[in-house]
Parts: structure tokens; sequence; C-alpha cells
């Protein structure tokens, strides 16, 4: 017999509750994406309380039974038999929302909010209200003591710096209230079932029974079982010459996707997920066949017109349909309901074909223009999902889409903007690397070249290398003042446009002196590449140069915002607190590193710190690792010294005040932080098995041994012949540098696919705790952290670790010794045997 019932967060955790997690329940594992699909979720909730106060979301279902230890009376202890992933990140939420509050706003709100929901003040031995598994304990407890451990590099520690970094950026500060709607919305606003077992009832039981699924029937069909029931006399008819058609243009999930474009248009809130449920709603609304048999004959158009947008080679006008392979190609499909609003307009008379292949060129634009001034993507889609609803309808289309993405917030960057981020923005750092590549090749294909080069053979090119041997130490020494510093100015460079190109792999390019690759670049036939071939030397100032001729380029190619556009800071310092917020307990960085994260300079960055509140600001470092003589605590009264508080983090310093550069987060890293580089990295993962293998084997080869000598090239070899004798298998990524995975298990494996590192012919063993992170049994933080101690033991490595929720690496020269080479060997193969352990049966995920 049990118990259910509807609850929320408020009433599941006020009073003198505790709820324990089991020893045998999964440590907590819930990814960035996990997290990033709740906030949002909390954010449009709390938006939609603002028009009803009592509108709530569901976000699933907690299972409950009586602890057979309950403790003394007027404490209820549960064990979470289900749903413990879900209230662990809540609780950590509440911990952030109230560290939050309490620096922000007032600090009674650390104890309102620890004493009503996060612990049991008059009960110390029943103190945590939720007390996690033995292995996450620690880590809970530092977020929810707010020690100075909270916010490690471990998944707990993840989900709190989440969480801080989201609501530092969502705190408007001409706008009191919204972090109160934000907690109002995820105490009262999130509705759970809370299913409670009575003593003796097989808890395990219950759960199978809630979790057991079969095959379902998707969106589409349930709407279209909905709409012929709706049709008792003219189904049969309106299914020949209506749906059926539709249904041989569109697969199910495109059919899903049309629905959902339908409500878009309405309400741009509306998520895929409740598609059925909101058409239903509204079609509820219609009362005849002939009303019902119209709203078929509207999906059958509007389906045919979403037909082009996904197959636009079908487009007859030639612009039109340029501009739709071009936004194809970009991959977004948050776009679509404006796509779908455009050509539907020109159905109806109302717009021409020049209009809307002008609307669309001025979206690719405001992708472009974005992607190139540095500004992340999370607000991306809900800016797209509102162009239809709340665009002008006084003025021609395409002057009221331009008009949409130029007011407010959107960040449709100005041609002034585009010119200084030319020069100084991480472009290479930028967004999803086919987007970086297309913009390259857009480019490149705007000069009418004669020679076209097939944009699959072609990959990204820095001039000045992203290791720089002393040659080019020595050639960009000669452009620095007497206070620079080379690694600085290096990072400050090297991945701007200006110094990117395209090219086809060539082995005497990567770290080859100037004088080796300006010959190869002028062979390439890539138009691109004269400019570069034609300088006598490549530094600074010819950086700069054709950063400045690109950005001309773009200026002409790309057109910007009415105007109407709204001043906006050039330097994006949202960024950069978003990068400070995620940097984990126990590393640092630099005023240098910031800089070349958002384009500035480290003296502005500096004053930035001094001047405004950001969080984690005793964390940034001079480039040697020694506090700024000029650092300040904002609030006067506190005196406490900075690098006492980052000793007490993790942070170790030497006999002279230096702190470990092991534990230094670069800007490669930073913009890992800052959301700038997302997870999904396309050039570097593994790819399935093709009749092509040999040849990738045979480029990375022949990579490896042109850019490594002859011992490191043959030692890393030796480790690849010796991972296959034990078992794992190698797959190569199909990049302009030929990476190599060690797999460990096939995605055909029950468990899926993995690999503990990826080897780049540049001269890097990369440790991928990213995506082991997701993939088990790895996705324990303890298997990683002891993958981590184990690579430490080798000479010349050294992992933080702040730095096991990132993709860090050491230079593949390690591998040359042959003590640390065997060592390396035994390591993988216990990485191997761990692998193939099977799966614990009836482990619960939940």
């Amino acid at each position: 017999m049990v118990a259910a019932s509807e609850t929320t967060l408020q009433e599941l955790l006020e009073g003198a509750k505790q709820y324990h997690v089991p020893l045998y329940q999964r440590t907590y594992s819930w990814t960035t994406a996990q997290l990033r699909r709740l906030w949002d979720d909390i954010l449009k909730l709390a938006d939609d309380r603002g028009e009803d106060p009592n509108a709530t979301h569901f976000i699933g279902s907690l299972v409950l039974a009586p602890s057979p230890t309950n403790g003394p009376a007027g404490v209820a202890e549960y064990l979470v038999v289900d749903g413990q992933q879900r209230l662990t990140t809540l609780t950590i939420l509440l911990c952030a929302i109230r560290d939050h509050r309490a620096q922000h706003e007032d600090p009674v709100h650390r104890d309102r909010l620890n004493q009503q929901y996060l612990i049991n003040p008059w009960r110390p031995k029943q103190r945590m209200k939720l007390v996690p598994t033995q292995a996450d304990r620690d880590s809970y407890l530092a977020c929810l003591d707010s020690t100075p451990q909270a916010g490690g590099a471990d998944p707990v520690g993840a989900a709190y710096r989440f969480f801080v970094a989201q609501l530092a950026a969502a705190d408007d500060p001409d706008d009191l209230l919204d972090i109160e709607r934000i907690e109002s919305a995820v105490i009262s606003g999130l509705a759970l079932v809370s299913v409670t077992a009575q003593p003796g009832d097989n808890v395990h039981r219950i759960f199978e029974s809630l979790n057991n699924t079969g095959l379902k029937l998707t969106q589409a069909d349930l709407l279209r079982n909905y709409l012929f029931m709706r049709l008792p006399s003219r189904g049969e008819s309106v299914y020949q010459s209506l749906w059926l058609p539709l249904q041989k243009q569109l697969s199910s999930e495109e059919m899903e996707l049309l629905f959902w474009l339908d409500l878009v248009h309405r309400d741009p809130r509306v998520k895929q997920s409740d598609v059925y449920s909101a058409q239903q709603a509204r079609l509820n609304r219609l009362r005849s066949e002939d009303e019902i048999e119209t709203e078929v004959q509207r999906f059958s158009r509007l389906g045919a017109l979403l037909r082009v947008i996904l197959h636009p080679n079908e487009e007859q006008d030639a612009g039109v349909r340029r501009r739709l392979e071009r936004l194809s190609a970009w991959g977004t499909t948050t776009v679509y309901p404006l796509l779908l609003h455009l050509l539907d307009r020109r159905q109806q008379g109302t717009a021409t074909s020049e209009q809307i292949a002008s609307a669309m060129l001025y979206v690719e634009s405001f992708f472009v223009r974005r992607l190139l001034t540095g500004r992340p993507t999370n607000n991306l889609n809900r800016i797209l999902l509102s162009v239809v609803t709340e665009m002008s309808t006084e003025l021609a289309i395409d002057e009221a889409v331009r008009a949409y993405l130029s007011v407010g917030r959107k960040y449709y960057s100005t041609d002034s903007s585009v010119r200084d981020a030319a020069r100084s923005m991480p472009f290479y750092l930028n967004g999803r690397a086919r987007h970086r590549k297309l913009i390259l090749q857009w480019l490149e294909e705007s000069y009418d070249s004669k020679e076209p080069v097939a944009p699959e053979s072609l990959t990204i090119e820095h001039v000045l290398p992203q290791t720089p041997t002393t040659e080019w130490r020595q050639a960009l020494a000669a452009d620095l003042g007497p206070e620079e510093n080379f690694r600085e100015a290096h990072e400050a460079l090297v991945h701007t446009l200006g110094n990117l190109t395209l090219t086809g792999y060539n082995s005497e390019l990567s770290n080859s002196s100037f004088a080796v690759k300006r010959i190869q670049l002028a062979k390439s036939g890539i138009v691109l590449n004269q400019e570069i071939a034609a300088q006598e030397r490549w530094g600074r100032p010819e950086i700069h140069t054709r950063a400045d001729a690109l950005a001309d380029r773009i200026v002409s190619l790309w057109p910007g915002p009415s105007s109407q556009a709204t001043d906006q800071s050039d330097v994006p310092w949202d960024v950069m607190t978003k990068a400070l917020a995620e940097l984990p307990a126990g590393s640092w960085t630099t005023y240098g590193d910031l800089a070349a994260l958002i384009g500035s300079h480290p003296v502005p960055v500096g004053a930035r710190i001094a001047a405004h509140p950001v969080p984690n600001a005793h964390r940034v470092l001079q480039v040697e690792g020694t506090v700024s003589p000029g650092f300040r605590w904002l609030d006067p009264d506190r005196t406490d010294d900075p690098r006492e508080l980052l000793r007490a983090e993790g942070v170790e310093f030497d006999q002279y005040g230096r702190a470990d550069q092991a534990q230094r987060i670069g800007t490669e890293e930073l913009a890992q932080l800052a959301g700038l580089t997302p997870d999904e990295m396309p050039e570097r993962l593994p790819r399935p098995r093709s009749d092509d293998d040999l040849t990738f084997a045979e480029r990375f080869v022949e990579q490896l041994t042109a850019l490594q000598s002859p011992a490191v090239a043959t030692a890393t070899l030796v480790v690849l012949e010796t991972w296959t004798s034990m078992g794992g298998t190698l797959l190569y990524g199909t990049g302009g540098e030929t990476s190599c995975f060690l797999m460990a298990r096939g995605k055909e494996h029950d468990q899926g696919d993995i690999w503990p590192a990826a080897i780049y012919p540049s001269g890097k063993f990369e440790v991928v705790f990213q995506h082991l992170s997701v993939r088990p049994p790895f996705d324990d933080v303890t298997l990683r952290e002891e993958l981590r101690q184990r690579l430490n033991q080798l000479p010349g490595v050294d992992i933080a670790a702040a730095k096991i929720a990132l993709r860090p690496g050491f230079p593949l020269g390690v591998l040359a010794d042959a003590d640390a080479r065997e060592a390396l060997l035994d390591h993988l193969r216990w990485f191997h045997d761990q692998a193939q352990t099977p799966a614990p049966a009836g482990l619960v995920t939940a």
C-alpha cells in the first residue's frame, strides 16, 4: 500500500524531516545539460508566475520509504528510493540561492533558508535535511556550510558552481525582486508527486513499476488519432487527400516538429514535450468537422513549407535557397519558427522572395556577429523563438526582423564591435567548431575564387602556432614592450581571427617556422592564405592588419543592426563573471588569461575586478602566481589574506608565495567554464569505423612522425600497439589534425562507448575527464580521481584536482621515458579492466 500526493519542495523540506540517500544508490551524477534544462524551466516558471502566481511546473516523482532506523520523535526520517538526483539538485540550488541573496541582498537570508529548508537547527544529530551517499557527503556539506571547499571539481561542486553562475547572470541590478521570484518558483512552483511506501512495502517493486515503460506512441501519432476521432464522417477522405501526402513528405519526428512550430507562432514558451497536450487544448475549442478539416488543411500547407526548410535544394528562388542553405548548415533549429513564418508570408502574398531572403540574411548576420564578439549561446533560443510574436507588424518583414534583433540585450554586434573583436577576441575558442569553420569558409567563398576547395578537406590553421617554438618566441618577442609578458601576449593573439586561416593538412605546417608556412600557404589555392603568404614576417602588427581587413569584409558581407540598436558594452564582462563563478575551488587564473578570454587587456580587467563585485575575485592572480599588490576586498571591513583563503581551498604555494602553475586555469579552460566552447566538440569525437579508417590511421602516423621527434613518435606508437594488444581499439578523428582515441568500449556495448584519452600528433595526451563524467563506471567521481592520481605518478605529469571536470593533458614527450611509458600502460590496463566491469544489477539511476 502506498500513498501518493502532489507536493512542492516547500512542503517536502519544511518541518523536522530528514531524507537519507541509501548506500546502494548511484552517487550524484547530473551533468551540465540536465542542470541547464532544469534552470531554463525555472526561469520560464518564474516569468509565468508573474502573470499567474499559481502557475506550477511538474518535474517528476519522489519515492520515499520510512527509514528502518527512524530517529527520535519529532524528526521524520525517510529513505529516498527514487528521485535522489532531483532532490539533491534542488537542495544544492537552494544553497546557491541562499549564498547569493545573503551576499548581495541581506545576510538574514542565510539563516532563513537554512532553518526553513536545509537543516534541522534544533536536532544536532539529524542536522542535515538531506543526507547524500557517503561519497558525496563532504562535497555536499561544503555547499551546505558555505566553506571554502564549496564548488569543487566533483559533480556536486560543479552543480553548485553552475547555479552560482546562473544566479549571477540572472541578477539584474535594476530589478530588486528577480532572485526572489526565482526562489519562489523553486520553493512553491516546482511540483512533484511524492509516493510514500508503508512499512513492509517492497520499495524496489514500486520503483520497478514506476519505471516500467513500453513502446509509446509519438506525440504526432496521438495528435493524428485525436484529429481523426473528431472527423467521424469525413475521416477517410481527409486522410487520403491531406494527411497521407503530408505523412509522405515528413517523417514522424518532422511531423512532431511541425506541430510544435505551429504552437510557437502563438506562444514561444511552449516546449516540444508538450506538443500533444497544447494542440489538443487549442483544438478542443473547435466544434465542427469543417473547423477540424480546415486545421488539417493548414497543417498540410505548413508541412509543405517545412519540407522546403529541411530540404533547401527544393526551393525555387535562388536567393531564398542560398539563405536557407546557409541557415541549414549553421544547424540552429530554433530559427525554424521564423523561417516557417517567412515562407508562409510569401505564400500568402504579404512578402516577396527578396524580402524574406533579406530577413534570413539578417538572422545569419546576427549569428555570425554574435560569435565573432564572443557572446555565449545560452539565451539564443529564447530570442529566436520570440521573433514571430514580438516583432513589429508595421514594418516590412525584413526590417521588422532586423529591428527586433537590434533592441534589448540580444547583442546584435555593431560594426565597431566587430572590428574591435576581430583584433582581440579568441575567435577559435568561441562557439562550435563547425560555426567557426563556416565563417572562414563563407569568407573564402566571398572572394569568388576560381579554384574552389572542397570544404570537407579543410581545417582551421593557427599561423602563429598554439605551441610556439624557440624561433616563433624570438619573432614575437620583437613586438613586445619592456613590461609585456610573452605568455600573455601569445594568449592575446594566437586564437584571434587575424591569426587563423583554412588549410588542407600539410605536415610542413603546424609548428613550422613562418618561412616554411608561407610557401605552403601560397600553394594552397585558398585566397585567404595569399595575403598571409605575401608577408615577410608574422607577428602582432601583421595579425592586427589582417584582422582589420577581415573585419572590413565581414561588415560588408553581413549587415549590422538598425539605428535603433541600444548601446551595449563592447567588453563581455558577463562572460568573465560566468567564468569566474565556475572557477573551481583549488584553482586560480590570471588577469591576462581573463583578458584573452574576453578580448581585453590585463589592466582594465584588474580595474573591473577592483571596482565591481565578481565571484571568486581572490582566485585571480598575477602571471607568476602571486597576489597583486593592488588587490583589495570590496568589503572595506574584510582584512583576511587572500593567499590564506586560497590555501584553505586547496591551492599550493611555494616558498616565494607563488601559486602552483599546475592549478592554473588558462584561457582555453576558462572558455569551457564560461560556456563559450560547448562540451560537444565534433572534430574531436571518435567516429564509427568505416573503410576509410586505414587512411586516417596513416594520416595520424604521418602527422605524428612529422611533428614529433623519432623517440617520441616511436614511444607513442608503442603505447597504441600495447593498447590494442590488451583488448582496446583505436578510432581516429576526421579533422585536419587527425586525433587518435583509445577506445575501451564501442558504441555497441550495453553501457555505451568510453575512452580514457585522445592523442594529438601536435604533442598532447588529452585525458577526457569531461566526457568520462557521463560514462559508467567513470561517472563515479572516485574512479576519475583515482585515474588522476595514477597519472600524476608519471614524471612530468601534474594534473590539478580542480581540472577533473575538464580536458587536461600532458606532453607526449613524457612517453619517451621507458619507465614512464610502462607505468602509463599499467594505468591504461587498469582503466580498460574497469571499463569492462559489468554494471551492478538493479542499479538505481534516478
